[in-house]
């Protein structure tokens, strides 16, 4: 990200959640307060969002992932986890939507000029922080996760729960692997649910499969916020299985469609965007 401003990948993906909340009704993740924090944006994201039919596919990822990270929050909840960790918040509104269960801490982090953004944004929607919310910027050049959670007052003692969407591909490896390290050192049942993206297939693509993922490469590019980061599956899930992680989940694009669109047969495979949950 440029230096001093917000994320502008934390916006796209936001102008995402809020257009499903419209195109497709919340069909896949509901989210009531996706169009409010997004603002005088909201409008335009709906209208730019209807003249291109291209971007629903990614739209439909995005809400997907969150459906899917939320769903698997819930149930570690039900089973006693208290503390969740938001990698690379965003306008991300989990925390705001009387959702959290009684007692549940909520550790926001992000970027001190993101962070510093999206309460400007929840201040204008009118949106009340609760008391359970703590915001936690961390600038990586400066500090540690460990050391920014610490501050925030995570107990390292109990087990947590980490979302971690659309940070990963803008990652460097050793960064993504010193993350889930530590989630993996956190005490038995914390969990982390994350986003991640096999390798390009080298070479000319002719039948245009990887067409929209190359075009969003070179959007973020240019949007100063490039892609540093990719995994085969099988090496990533190893590397988790070495942390100490016991419980790995991973959803290939064709799963994720079929969760999608049941019942429909998909032309897609087991390479692309991927979501991933772990625990230990």
């Amino acid at each position: 990200m440029l230096p001093g401003r917000p994320s502008r990948t934390a916006l796209g993906a936001a102008r995402h959640r809020a257009v499903h909340q419209v195109l497709e009704h919340g069909a896949i993740f509901c989210d009531p307060l996706a169009l409010a924090i997004l603002g005088a944006e909201a409008e335009a994201a709906v209208s730019e969002a209807r003249g291109d039919p291209t971007r629903r596919r990614l739209r439909l990822f995005i809400a997907l992932r969150t459906r899917l990270a939320e769903d698997a929050l819930a149930a570690a909840v039900e089973r006693g986890v208290r503390q969740v960790v938001i990698l690379g918040a965003g306008l991300d509104t989990y925390a705001y939507r009387g959702a959290v269960g009684e007692g549940v801490r909520v550790f926001e982090v992000d970027h001190p000029a993101t962070q510093a953004w999206k309460r400007q944004r929840l201040a204008e929607a009118g949106i009340l922080v609760p008391a359970h919310v703590t915001f936690a910027p961390v600038d990586f050049e400066r500090e540690t996760l460990a050391g920014g959670l610490a501050a925030a007052g995570l107990d390292a003692s109990r087990p947590a729960f980490f979302t971690w969407l659309g940070v990963v591909p803008y990652l460097t490896e050793p960064a993504v692997v010193a993350t889930l390290g530590y989630v993996a050192s956190l005490p038995k049942g914390s969990h982390v649910v994350f986003d991640y993206a096999n390798p390009p297939p080298p070479g000319p693509d002719p039948e245009g499969r990887f067409a929209l993922a190359r075009a969003l490469a070179a959007r973020a590019a240019a949007a100063g916020e490039p892609f540093q980061s990719h995994f085969e599956t099988g090496d990533l899930c190893a590397r988790l299985r070495n942390m100490g992680f016991v419980e790995i989940e991973d959803f290939a694009p064709a799963r994720l469609a079929a969760r999608c669109f049941p019942g429909r047969t998909s032309p897609d495979s087991d390479r692309g965007a991927h979501v991933l949950h772990a625990a230990t």
